[in-house]
């Protein structure tokens, strides 16, 4: 008898699913039921609210899709609160997903492809639409992806155009999050960022949230406390508007996954804006605050008011390190770099093309995407490694920890390895690439550029299902194949858009290169 059923991330028991009291990212089975009973109460709202310009329907849909996200809430009470509120929006009961997960393995498939895809927009939409970015053809997919999910007539010809659908709406989403974030916080520059912590009360700040950083910032200024940046928030050193606060000193550590190593007996707090939160240890289980969508049992909360006052007389109580503390990448580098997005790389386009035309570069890779704790991510530390010194890595996400702090060398002036963002700049990458296809007057498939990807959880499904959208094809992802795409559709894919597994570094490279 199964106690739950989820099998939304690359780690799913067994590349199956998980079944059992408790999932691989350490969600317990009664948390992963109320989570399904809350995409099932969504569902019903969707199918009765239709009215696109209704922002309490439109927030409601976000917030809860957003929960549901792996590694963001485990805290049944909040996820019970929020039932509620839909619930009562509603004025009905839960769609019961059973009828999703006990469906033929084809329409399951597809409709999870749509709702892992709506799971991921749903958090770029909420960084956006918390910096006042919204978008009305963004907020009605929602209803209507919603609606799909839950029609039990629908079949593959109504589903397969809705999965590409949701990969070209989240083509806006990200357009418009790359909006909300330059717009507000400046373009991101090229910028060192170095993992020494220093002396002194400090706040780590985890997550991608740049607008809870911004207030963090904010309330912390002139109070003797610096603030480091952990996981995904590295990318925020690039923009002016917080690089300007004297007090953001660095980056903590490495990938999300490592965090219940590297945050044992730090001597400060840290605040999770959104996913990335693993099971909580007894060590440092006093020291960790939630905001937003993320929550944990028994964790201090900030709410809606965004009063970090908590989490700032936390680190002054620790008071720090009593000494620099030297930390390293997982290479041993003592510094990375950041802030290339397509502000910075297309601002110096000219070089770029002009090094690709006399040879000095031959090939672009894409290294980028979710990091995660399965073994076999070390392929892509030896694939960055062992790709050609006339070769360019473009990377974005966390997945660039298993790499970034390489020194590869130079070509032209521009380091090798140029870090984009995070996952939520993905429309970097698409930019940079669309723009490199218009000035060589060819199709993006025609371009000396491959994509290597690695996924974990559901932002990264719907970025693949942007890049499929856009017709991308050769692209080689893993660690794994996701265990909810059937073996139609993964024949579909590597027919249609020769998308490929991982094998070896050395394979792979030979095989691209042609070498």
């Amino acid at each position: 008898m199964k106690n739950m059923f989820c099998f939304q991330c690359e780690q799913t028991a067994g590349n199956i699913a998980c079944t059992a009291r408790a999932g691989v990212c350490g969600k317990q089975d009664h948390t992963a039921n109320l989570q399904d009973e809350l995409l099932g109460s969504l569902i019903r709202l969707a199918q009765k609210d239709t009215d696109t310009t209704d922002k309490r329907v439109i927030d409601l849909i976000l917030d809860g899709l957003f929960t549901t996200v792996t590694n963001v809430s485990f805290d049944d009470d909040s996820i019970r609160g929020k039932i509620d509120t839909v619930q009562k929006a509603s004025g009905a009961g839960a769609y019961s997903m059973i009828n999703i997960w006990e469906a033929d393995e084809d329409i399951r498939s597809l409709k999870s492809l749509i709702l892992y895809g709506i799971k991921g927009m749903a958090a770029y939409a909420y960084h956006a639409w918390a910096l006042g970015f919204e978008d009305e053809t963004v907020s009605g997919f929602f209803l209507k992806a919603l609606d799909a999910i839950g029609n039990d007539d629908y079949g593959m010809d109504e589903l397969l155009p809705m999965v590409l659908k949701t990969g070209e709406v989240n083509l806006l989403c990200m357009e418009l999050l790359d909006r909300a974030n330059t717009e507000t916080y400046g373009t991101p520059v090229p910028t060192t960022v170095p993992l020494a912590i220093e002396k002194g009360p400090f706040i780590v700040v985890s997550g991608h949230d740049l607008h809870d950083l911004h207030l963090l910032l904010e309330q912390t200024k002139d109070k003797g406390i610096n603030i480091y940046t952990h996981g995904e928030m590295l990318p925020a050193h690039g923009y002016p508007k917080l690089k300007a606060y004297a007090h953001l000193k660095g980056n903590f550590g490495t990938a999300w996954q490592s965090q219940q190593k590297e945050f044992i007996d730090i001597p400060a707090p840290v605040l999770f804006t959104t996913n990335c939160l693993m099971p909580v240890k007894e060590n440092y289980q006093d020291r960790i605050f939630t905001t937003a969508v993320v929550a944990y049992p028994d964790m201090i909360h900030i709410g809606p008011d965004k009063d970090f006052t908590p989490v700032i007389e936390k680190a002054l109580e620790l008071g720090g390190y009593k000494e620099i503390h030297a930390m390293t990448g997982i290479n041993g580098g003592s510094t990375v770099m950041t802030g290339f997005g397509h502000g910075a790389v297309l601002g110096v386009a000219d070089k770029v093309i002009e090094a690709v035309k006399d040879g000095a570069i031959k090939h672009f890779f894409l290294v980028g995407g979710c990091d995660g704790a399965r073994p076999g991510r070390n392929y892509y530390t030896e694939f960055v490694r062992q790709a050609p010194k006339d070769t360019m890595i473009l990377t974005l996400a966390c997945g660039k920890y298993r790499f970034n702090d390489l020194d590869i060398g130079e070509i032209g002036g521009l380091p090798r390895i140029l870090d984009m963002g995070q996952c939520n700049d993905a429309y970097s990458a698409i930019k940079v690439a669309l723009a490199l296809a218009d000035a060589f007057e060819c199709g993006v498939n025609d371009l000396p550029l491959t994509l290597v990807l690695s996924w974990y959880e559901q932002k990264a499904v719907c970025i693949l299902l942007t890049l499929l959208h856009l017709g991308i094809k050769n692209m080689l992802l893993g660690p794994t194949l996701p265990a909810f795409v059937s073996p139609n559709i993964l024949s579909f894919l590597r027919e249609n858009y020769a998308l490929t597994p991982i094998s070896t570094p050395e394979d792979d490279l030979k095989r691209i290169l042609g070498a």
